[in-house]
């Protein structure tokens, strides 16, 4: 809505508009309603409670407001109702309430406003905050340029409380509290600093993805209770919501709102711009390290808000179990992980700590376990006391670990019956509470299988041990040596699953009816076969055990081979007259040969040490692999609830499409079958996050981001000799054509004996694994999947070579040796 000069505001001209409504302020130019009209406005479409307002630009202030402008303006109050009511008016600079500066008290508002004479007197009050001696200080030091204001009229609520918030701790920098300053009445004495009030912490619970306990500290002496506990945790709930509309992946948040008896408002929202990172002792010192080298892997692009809000502290989950096995005092409210351009990152400065703190693992071999080209943090010197201690971890550590390591197991096993049986229960003759129920049962019972998260975080151990004891006799080679004798064994899970889908390929292939379907090409129709023709019979059972699996399965907005079967088709077509790379005999030749060079240069107990390392590596990673088909197979259920209320939303009219379910939190897809939230608020909020993914999609993700900065992308660099060199993780070498794919898809017509070239990858792509004569990555580490199904295979494979897909082009020669991590072109 605009105002009667007709202002366009999807053109963004606003130059000659008198005012502008509220809402309409969201999509208008920050130069012309200022930041805090902007954001107020956003918050009031995306339909959380906020007062109602309209905006006079910084243009029609510029030069003072003629009596006919004013007429308008007082014209449009009148027909509101706002002529006999206070008013607060409020100062909206375009740099207000941004991201990089608050400008928190430093411009004036006037409160209580009657009649239009105050009106336009507290409106030249507003304008002349611009000029004082504070705010020329606040805008040089953050080098920011004079600038015009904006001025946002609303009327005063009825104040029985109000207070500021914030969704995280501003001087500890937790992100798991929400911290609320109360009083009684107005907050402006509150937010000018005069009055302390009382602070209320609601303590967010990690496990459960819930708001529990409210702590409070009175802040001056006698102080009343302000808000009862159900009525801090109504707010808290409130903040949250309104936090993660505005910017789910970094919903760090500082709010002013006010109660008035019966519900809350919103009247000022912006981001925290002094968030400190919270770290230990011995690291405060340091910058936060974020990166993506390890999560790449599988999860590589932009996560929407369903993703990321429902996983978020699985990686605290994930990671926080092994170290308080080995009795080390964790920090609480460390941020492991974050969500930076839309993508996953990792805190390496925080997992390398702990791993040095904890067990004495070196920030080198830690960095080595995890992948990417991100820096060591410093560490102190170690004391005996330090190696006494951190011995003593460890011990405590091997005790619990081989315990948990069977109750992992068992929950795998557990997982797979559980989701096979839910998969099968019919969501039809549930009510909306009913599927909100059973949602939530899913989530709590993914958290609870503690035995899985165990198995997936905890098992680089013995391999860190094998390459470090390894590395003390033959540093140059042990690398190599450690990916050799690592392949073969029992596979895991999903090299088991690659095996199976290459014999049904042999199957398709011997099959003149199901090679006809497949040579036919896309659309296939399994059902054009008979039922018991072999190809048929062994593609649905291939199913029936790996239908959770899926392209990028990680994300639950990806469908899965039980959905979508046609990946595998079409990977089976490409499959029909392939050949064998024959890994299995260079497996063989090279682990002999790596098992002899160990013999000629270790003393005995070492080697029976290093075997014993090797068995117990083996076992690690094919709990890792375990562990992960469990975790996808709850998240197949997961999506299909998911879907299910996606459907009843469509119905009524809340979401487009289905997909769109994926572009709003758990809580407001709880809410929207509630009827808590309506169609419209739904809408917008699924609209204004398409646009920031839209943004971040088109935006290049560094690797490393120190601090809030990011870094160079660290490109892999050709020698004088002009060879790459990476990271060695699958021992051999191999000749042959480069094909160089960015996804699953794009490498279906990898021939046998093709050099495999690939960003990263997930366990879809592990049955080209089969065919390709060699396997070279931009990510990875020795934990990777890549890297895991590569051992197994015997595949000689190189990683972390960022920028090697850019490099080479398909059908180049190549020869990768997997020994010495090396890769050469030919031509």
């Amino acid at each position: 809505m605009a105002g009667r000069s007709g202002v366009d505001l999807h053109e963004g001209e606003c130059s000659d508009g008198d005012w502008i409504d509220l809402v309409a302020a969201a999509s208008a130019p920050v130069g012309a309603v200022g930041g805090k009209s902007r954001r107020l406005g956003l918050l009031r479409r995306l339909g959380l409670p906020t007062p109602d307002g309209l905006v006079i630009p910084a243009s029609a202030l510029a030069q003072g407001m003629p009596e006919a402008c004013r007429a308008r303006v007082a014209a449009e109050l009148t027909r509101r109702g706002w002529d006999t009511v206070p008013l607060a008016v409020r100062s909206s600079a375009p740099h207000e309430d941004s991201a990089d500066a608050s400008f928190a008290g430093i411009y004036h508002s006037v409160l209580g406003v009657c009649g239009l004479p105050a009106l336009w007197e507290a409106v030249d009050a507003v304008l002349a905050s611009l000029g004082t001696p504070q705010a020329k200080a606040y805008r040089a030091h953050h080098a920011l340029p004079d600038a015009g204001m904006a001025v946002l009229i609303m009327p005063m609520l009825p104040a029985v409380a109000a207070g500021v918030a914030f969704t995280c701790d501003p001087q500890s920098g937790r992100d798991d509290q929400i911290v609320i300053n109360a009083v009684h009445g107005l907050g402006d004495r509150l937010v000018s600093g005069a009055q302390n009030g009382e602070v209320l912490v609601v303590q967010e619970d990690r496990r459960r993805d819930v708001l529990g306990v409210v702590s409070r500290q009175t802040g001056e002496a006698g102080a009343n209770t302000v808000l009862s506990d159900a009525q801090v945790l109504a707010l808290a709930q409130l903040l949250r919501e309104a936090a993660q509309a505005l910017d789910y992946a970094d919903p760090a948040w500082d709010f002013e709102w006010v109660f008035d008896g019966e519900r809350f408002c919103l009247v000022q929202a912006r981001p925290v711009t002094a968030f400190p990172w919270r770290a230990y002792p011995g690291l405060a010192a340091q910058s936060a390290i974020w990166s993506n080298g390890n999560t790449r892997d599988v999860v590589p692009d932009v996560m929407g808000a369903m993703d990321w809000i429902t996983w978020r502290r699985m990686p605290d989950m994930m990671l926080e179990l092994g170290y308080r096995l080995a009795g080390f005092r964790l920090l609480p409210g460390v941020r492991r992980t974050a969500l930076i351009g839309g993508r996953l990152y990792l805190n390496a400065s925080l997992i390398q700590w702990e791993a040095f703190d904890a067990l004495g693992v070196e920030p080198r071999a830690m960095n080595a376990l995890l992948g990417g080209h991100h820096p060591e943090i410093s560490v102190p010197a170690t004391g005996w006391q330090d190696r006494l201690r951190r011995l003593g971890g460890i011990l405590r550590y091997a005790v619990s670990a081989s315990a948990w390591r069977r109750r992992g197991r068992r929950q795998a096993t557990q997982a797979f019956a559980d989701m096979s049986r839910w998969r099968c229960e019919s969501t039809d003759d549930l009510d909306d509470a009913g599927l909100t129920e059973r949602l939530q049962t899913l989530c709590d019972l993914i958290r609870s299988r503690d035995g899985m998260m165990f198995l997936q975080a905890s098992s680089g151990g013995n391999l860190c041990f094998l390459l470090e004891l390894i590395g003390r006799d033959l540093p140059a080679q042990s690398h190599a040596l450690v990916a050799a004798i690592m392949a073969g064994g029992e596979p895991s899970v999903t090299a088991r699953q690659a095996y199976e889908f290459d014999a049904l390929a042999r199957v398709a292939a011997s099959d003149e009816a199901a090679s006809a379907m497949l040579r036919a090409g896309a659309p296939w129709d399994l059902s054009a076969l008979p039922q018991a023709n072999p190809f048929r019979r062994g593609f649905e059972q291939f199913i029936d055990c790996y239908g959770h699996r899926g392209i990028y399965e990680s994300y639950l907005s990806r469908p899965r081979f039980r959905e979508d079967p046609n990946y595998l088709f079409a990977l089976i077509a490409g499959m029909l007259d392939g050949a064998d790379t024959g890994h299995e005999a260079q497996r063989r030749r090279q682990q002999d040969e790596a098992w002899q060079t160990l013999r000629d240069a270790l003393p005995a107990p070492r080697r029976w040490l290093v075997g014993r390392l090797v068995r117990a590596a083996r076992q690690e990673a094919r709990d890792r692999e375990l562990a992960r088909s469990a975790l996808i197979a709850h998240t197949e259920v997961c999506r299909g609830l998911i879907l299910a209320a996606a459907e009843r939303l469509c119905r009524r009219g809340l979401l487009a499409d289905r997909d769109a379910v994926f572009d709003i939190t758990p809580h407001e897809l709880f809410d929207a079958l509630a009827g808590r939230l309506d169609a419209a608020a739904v809408r917008e909020r699924v609209t204004h996050r398409r646009q920031q993914r839209q943004a971040w999609d088109s935006q290049c993700a560094p690797e490393v981001v120190i601090g809030r900065q990011a870094q160079p992308p660290a490109l892999a660099t050709r020698s004088d000799d002009g060879v790459w060199r990476g990271v060695a993780v699958g021992s051999g070498i191999a000749e042959g054509a480069a094909y160089v794919a960015r996804t699953p898809e794009h490498a279906l017509g990898l021939a046998g004996g093709d050099i495999l070239i690939a960003p990263s990858t997930d366990p879809a792509w592990t049955p080209l694994f089969l065919r390709a004569g060699g396997l070279v990555m931009e990510t990875g580490g020795y934990l990777s999947h890549g890297a895991i199904v590569a051992r197994e295979f015997g595949i000689p494979a190189v990683v972390n070579l960022p920028g090697i897909v850019e490099a080479l082009q398909t059908g180049q020669r190549l020869r990768v040796d997997g020994s010495r991590g090396e890769v050469q072109p030919l031509d």
